[in-house]
């Protein structure tokens, strides 16, 4: 069953949540630990972010500073296989275009076609932290070349022009939306024209990155609908657990933070004031969404799972 079927499986909101794979060195079980916690809410899918390698400079035993490239977390095809395997739960990889080749790109698709792990998220990915020979490599630009990439591997055709025997069953995917116009876009009419052209090119449905003000989902549904564009637009939510979330957010997600949430933060004392005024928030922010029907609502789990047991909680 596609990820796509889930959400229009029973009209009931789907939950499903994001991973962060544990830092080189460490267990899996900090993954499992997060699913079991969250597993009695029925997640329809878990999704797992993919990270690029960063540059950094170490001194040799000649005292000389050198480049070299490091891998801080593992990649997200070993850890999606794992919890197909281990829970049954539909595993949604992050496949990400930048800091990535066409080729490292093929071969996870190769991999993940190989066990089983057929559902994707496709995005560009975060270039602010990409060196030089990583923003020269011969990587897609944004997510649409990605996407056209696994459209052309499930014909079979590989990203050099050769051909071979298509897989049995095709990737699907979704792609990246934002309510409140992704930090590039000119305005919210450029935003609404690449927003289409991902669907037009074969996005099942689409995630927005995160959003505290519901106004803001909304009115981008309503302009997405009144474009001709129709596959779910799934609400990314995540509950404020930490004091420095006021102004951390805003920087690196460009979400606004309403007036009112701002005030009540600004009141807090500590983190343990700061994440129950956020689990306050969020549970508000999710009944308000499921009154109005969403097909699902997706949680970004990072460091916030007993926050998003306690909202999960409150309303499944």
């Amino acid at each position: 069953m596609k990820v796509l079927e889930f959400f229009n499986k029973t009209g009931k909101t789907a939950f499903s949540f994001e991973l962060l794979p544990p830092l080189k060195g460490n267990s899996i079980q900090q993954i499992f630990n997060t699913i079991d916690r969250l597993k009695e809410f029925d997640p329809r899918f878990i999704n797992i972010t993919t990270h690029h390698s960063e540059s950094e400079y170490r001194e040799d035993e000649q005292g000389v500073y050198r480049k070299i490239n490091i891998r801080k977390r593992p990649g997200s095809v070993a850890i999606a296989a794992a919890i197909q395997n281990r829970y049954g739960i539909r595993a949604v990889p992050h496949i990400i275009s930048r800091g990535f080749s066409k080729e490292e790109t093929e071969y996870a698709l190769i991999d993940l076609s190989f066990l089983g792990v057929t559902d994707l998220l496709l995005l560009r990915g975060d270039t602010r932290k990409l060196d030089a020979d990583q923003l020269k490599m011969d990587s897609h630009l944004y997510a649409t070349g990605l996407q056209e990439q696994v459209n052309n591997f499930n014909q079979g055709i590989a990203f050099d022009g050769s051909t071979f025997t298509p897989p049995e069953v095709p990737f699907s995917y979704g792609m990246a939306c934002y309510p409140e116009k992704h930090e590039e876009s000119p305005n919210m009419e450029a935003e609404l024209f690449y927003t289409k052209m991902k669907v037009d090119q074969g996005a099942d449905y689409l995630v927005t990155q995160m959003f505290f003000d519901n106004s803001k989902y909304f009115a981008f549904v309503d302009r997405c609908r009144a474009a001709g564009i129709t596959v779910p637009i799934i609400p990314g939510i995540k509950p404020i657990h930490l004091k420095n979330q006021l102004t951390v957010l805003p920087k690196v997600f460009r979400s606004d933070i309403p007036a009112d949430l701002e005030k009540e933060l600004r009141r807090c004392k500590d983190d343990d004031e700061a994440k129950e005024v956020g689990v306050a928030w969020c549970t508000a922010q999710c009944k308000e969404l499921m009154e109005h029907h969403v097909p699902g609502i997706h949680f970004y789990a990072l460091m916030a799972t007993e926050s998003i047991h306690k909202v999960a909680s409150a309303i499944y």
